[in-house]
């Protein structure tokens, strides 16, 4: 494969991409730091369901739509079924692990291997990762889908797909499953009917649509998910046709404010209404939003409460009490020049026991375990709790690595 520039003197080269590889300086980061002898639970880590989309839309219960999705993916491809977002993200194929992963797949078939359980691995033994939890990545944008039916059965197409060819493969890969949150009822089918798969560690709700996680038509969900002690997590995204985000016209503007909007806003309604009283043990983590939302909307919040107590009767703390008991991913870990910016984030939210490491692998803007091993302001027991200890409670996870002698990691494939 071959990844053309505006000058060819810059084009690249694919043939024989192989992720071990392009990940080279991530494994001595993990070797120099002694990050092998850690445990590091990945809560945020990407795999393309287009990839298998074909076989996932087989899946789809609903034979018109099935057949709806099946057409047009083979006359006009994956845009056709799911929501396109305009953007480079791979910068224009800079970034070549995007386009390279295609190739590779078929590096790992001829090895007679699972292609995604297999590529999930070896970046994951790279960055010295112990458990990855998979999300998907184009589905993400299902939420602004016009057809509610179709969030619905693409939903339950994949989950079934991903439980049964994925994580019922390795035991060091799981997964939050797509809650296809448009239709409350399908939700709440969707945590009853697979609740009790291997690997299903919790739910996850794409946050780029218009719905309030206050109505009461999703309160049997949750109650659903606090009885099982399974989690429920808020992925961000960006949205550049949102009226808001459309005033920006470069994709650096629309992805740095519009992967805040989003769960800023679910997250300022779940407090205000009072959903941290009304399940007190429902764990709710929010997911690829950065860290620095989280201390301007404590302060704002806990500003307007106090003039306006009246309208939050349920609440018995100020805001801010509530969100530093939820849970938050790393990534993307802003590494300001002000340290002591990032410090004062770190204490706000009780990062030590409430920070949960994500690198976001492979998008372009992932992070490494490093970026928390190195941060000065922690220490080792705070570093070891951020990277997997944290992770590990929250989603009942076994500590797998003394099962394994380990060899430089190598020993996990």
């Amino acid at each position: 494969m071959r990844i053309r520039s505006s000058d060819p003197i810059f084009d690249q080269d694919l043939s024989g991409f192989d992720v071990t590889a392009h990940l080279r300086a991530a494994r001595k980061q993990a070797e120099s730091r002694g990050l092998d002898d850690v445990l590091i639970v990945d809560v945020d880590a990407h795999h393309y369901e287009t990839d298998n989309l074909a076989q996932i839309l087989e899946g789809i219960e609903d034979p018109a739509i099935r057949q709806v999705a099946l057409n047009n993916y083979a006359y006009r491809g994956p845009g056709a079924v799911l929501m396109d977002q305009p953007g480079a993200q791979d910068m224009g194929g800079r970034v070549a692990r995007y386009l390279a992963r295609r190739s590779d797949g078929d590096r790992i078939a001829a090895k007679g291997g699972n292609r995604d359980v297999e590529q999930a691995l070896e970046w994951m033994n790279a960055l010295s990762v112990d458990y990855a939890c998979l999300f998907p990545t184009p589905m993400l944008l299902l939420g602004m889908h016009p057809q509610v039916e179709m969030e619905v059965q693409m939903a339950r197409a994949y989950n079934k797909w991903l439980v049964e060819n994925v994580l019922a493969q390795n035991d060091r890969l799981v997964s939050m499953l797509y809650l296809p949150f448009n239709d409350p009822e399908a939700a709440y089918q969707t945590v009853k009917d697979f609740a009790g798969y291997k690997g299903v560690c919790g739910f996850m709700v794409c946050s780029t649509r218009y719905k309030g996680v206050y109505d009461n038509a999703y309160m049997k969900t949750y109650a659903l998910l606090e009885e099982a002690g399974l989690p429920i997590g808020f992925h961000a995204g960006y949205y550049w046709n949102d009226p808001l985000s459309s005033m920006t016209n470069r994709f650096i503007t629309a992805h740095a404010l519009g992967f805040t909007f989003f769960n800023a806003v679910h997250c300022a309604n779940w407090v205000v209404n009072g959903l941290p009283e009304r399940f007190p043990n429902l764990k709710v983590i929010w997911i690829e939003s950065g860290l620095a939302w989280v201390p301007w909307l404590m302060q704002r919040l806990d500003n307007d409460f106090r003039m306006r107590t009246s309208e939050c009767p349920s609440l018995k703390r100020l805001p801010s009490d509530y969100m530093r008991d939820m849970f938050y991913t790393s990534q993307p870990m802003e590494m300001v020049n002000n340290g002591s910016m990032l410090k004062a984030t770190f204490e706000m939210i009780n990062a030590g026991t409430q920070l949960l490491y994500s690198s976001d692998y492979p998008h372009w803007d992932m992070d490494l375990p490093s970026v928390i091993w190195d941060l000065p302001f922690l220490n080792d027991e705070q570093k070891k709790n951020i990277l997997g200890r944290n992770a590990q409670r929250i989603f009942n996870l076994p500590d797998i690595r003394p099962q394994v002698a380990r060899a430089g990691h190598e020993a996990f494939v």
